[in-house]
């Protein structure tokens, strides 16, 4: 019982490790055409914008929201992957064999 207490202790200790990791983790997409890039931290919070001043005329709204769309989409993306592979590498690092997980 003591040993499965100090597996999930581990594992809790292991898990803010990976959260601060990811929180300072930052993770750059950028549109095709390069008018806009993104940054989305590990938690897939958005940390910075950048659109050229080309993609702000009136005539090319519908092109710079699809580079927003696709940009944004990208990014979260590899953020969701990047949490993905962090988790099943801290589990695999435990060797639990705890059921649903």
């Amino acid at each position: 019982m003591f040993d499965k207490a100090k597996k999930i202790y581990e594992l809790q200790k292991k898990a803010k490790a990976m959260q601060r990791e990811l929180q300072d983790t930052e993770i750059e997409a950028k549109s095709n055409d390069g008018f806009v890039m993104v940054v989305f931290n590990g938690e897939q919070n958005l940390v910075e914008i950048n659109v050229e001043e080309e993609a702000l005329k009136p005539e090319n709204k519908k092109a710079l929201e699809n580079d927003l769309k696709n940009a944004i989409s990208q990014a979260l993306s590899r953020s969701k992957a990047l949490a993905a592979e962090k988790a099943k590498q801290m589990m695999g690092d435990m060797d639990l064999n705890i059921p649903g997980l």
